[in-house]
């Protein structure tokens, strides 16, 4: 993507905080890029190069600023534009998909490419090679935790996805001219770790809240106003999350217990995508409000998010339980889903006794007793089971109509249910239920009229590529309407 010097120059120039994690400028004379919000002195225009991202900035040979941290910077490389293909590397590569043996020809089989072709988009898109993305995340990963945790340097080159320590250690000679241990600051020991996640605001807590606190289940998960906590397990490991807002700051805390250092990146990875940190929800709200049918909605509720879940797995069998029936009836059913083959948890947080199941808890166990139709039980048992089986079953695709044409193809596996699967498990931000009942409501609201799911599905073309923040807001205004009809 090509910057405009001048305008990026003047962003730089007013400390544009709108610019964060849109622009990053290269300084000449000292080798080092900043965020356009760096409080240093600014450099001379003919001194600088400017760049979409930080991975486009070290591949050109610049070092992280040790003053504005680029680090903290939002993250919302996927959002400019850039293509299907790009977007969805991405989210492999912060999936940690080439920390480990896969290279960048695996990368580019997985999304159906050839290793050229995916490098050519980079380079067109990002302007910096897959292998120099998947670099800059791990050291940006890294400084985080060399600067706002106690981990020892050893933990902090493992869960930040370096393969060795000296590896580790060298790319921070080369990059900040010293040894990782000269950034640290002196803090007391936590097993704990917490990790802050920038934003680009407006960002609706008190909406994420009342999505996750009506479909919370009891025992995995804890919804306060000012607090969302929760039971995780990744390969049979156990461990907590919380997350919550920073006071006077455009982020997230998010406070992590969990033995296995190595799997940080995954842990981190899926709370950014639970909680939408990700969206430039300034360019999606302005699309968005073309539309006179959402402008109202969205001038009500501007910083509205994706709620995301932590599981795909977790979100498809809540999915199907959540079929034909209400949100509530919903949470009770996953509530004995747990009950009857959730494995309990280590002692631990208050309120959280057990972590959600597994796919093979779940089709080896008897579900007669959740007291659901014979279907829907053999759903569930169906999906457990392709989960057992298919790995890929739940990971990105090559597009949004592969990821639900593979997901009807399991039985009991409707358009609804795998739209919905896709927008809230697969992060895609184009997904779209056209059939849900609430959706139609809305706009039935909107037109004075009944609305059929096909006539739904065509005003919805207009609100692409982010047609699951449309779907957002009319569930929102629906559950306001509805609110309000009850107060008359």
């Amino acid at each position: 993507m090509i910057l405009d010097r001048e305008a990026s120059y003047r962003a730089v120039k007013s400390r544009d905080s709108r610019f964060d994690g849109r622009l990053f400028v290269g300084v000449h004379t000292t080798g080092i890029y900043c965020r356009p919000i760096c409080p240093a002195r600014t450099p001379k225009f003919e001194n600088v190069t400017f760049f979409t991202n930080a991975a486009a900035a070290q591949e050109a040979g610049f070092r992280p600023c040790l003053r504005c941290r680029p680090e903290c910077s939002p993250e919302i490389g996927a959002w400019r534009g850039t293509s299907n293909t790009v977007s969805r590397a991405l989210a492999l590569i912060g999936d940690g998909f080439l920390d480990g043996e896969a290279d960048v020809e695996q990368l580019a089989a997985r999304l159906g490419v050839g290793e050229r072709q995916l490098r050519r988009l980079f380079q067109k898109h990002l302007g910096a090679s897959p292998i120099s993305v998947a670099q800059t995340r791990r050291v940006h990963l890294a400084k985080q935790l060399i600067h706002d945790t106690s981990m020892s340097m050893v933990d902090v080159a493992l869960a930040s996805g370096f393969g060795s320590v000296r590896r580790f250690n060298d790319t921070f000679l080369t990059l900040y001219k010293r040894p990782p241990s000269e950034l640290r600051r002196k803090m007391a020991r936590d097993p704990a770790i917490t990790i802050t996640l920038s934003y680009i605001p407006p960002y609706d807590w008190a909406a994420m809240m009342e999505f996750f606190a009506a479909r919370a289940i009891d025992g995995i998960e804890v919804v306060e106003a000012d607090r969302y906590r929760r039971t995780i397990a990744i390969d049979g490991v156990q461990g907590t999350i919380s997350v919550s807002p920073v006071a006077d700051k455009n982020a997230l805390a998010a406070t992590i217990a969990f033995p296995n250092v190595k799997t940080l990146p995954i842990v981190v990875s899926r709370i950014r995508r639970m909680f939408d940190v990700g969206a430039d929800i300034r360019a999606v709200t302005a699309h968005l409000m073309k539309d006179r049918r959402l402008a109202d909605a969205i001038k009500a509720r501007p910083g509205l998010r994706v709620p995301g879940a932590w599981d795909p797995f977790e979100l498809a069998m809540r999915a199907v339980l959540g079929q034909q029936i209400t949100v509530g009836a919903a949470r009770k059913l996953a509530g004995k889903l747990v009950t009857l083959c959730g494995p309990a948890l280590a002692p631990g947080m208050a309120g959280l006794t057990h972590v959600f199941p597994t796919p093979a808890q779940v089709a080896n166990t008897d579900l007669s007793k959740l007291g659901m139709p014979g279907a829907r039980l053999r759903t569930l048992s169906a999906v457990a089971k392709a989960a057992m089986e298919q790995h890929d079953l739940f990971s990105t695709a090559r597009d949004l109509e592969s990821a639900v044409a593979r997901l009807c193809a399991l039985p009991g596996i409707g358009e609804w249910t795998a739209q919905y699967i896709a927008l809230r498990a697969l992060h895609e931000p184009d997904a779209f239920p056209a059939s849900d009942v609430g959706l139609l409501r809305a706009m039935d609201d909107h037109l004075g009229r009944r609305a059929s799911a096909q006539e739904l599905l065509t005003l919805a073309q207009a609100w692409r590529p982010w047609r699951a923040y449309a779907a957002q807001h009319l569930w929102t205004d629906d559950a306001a309407t509805a609110l309000r009809k009850k107060a008359a």
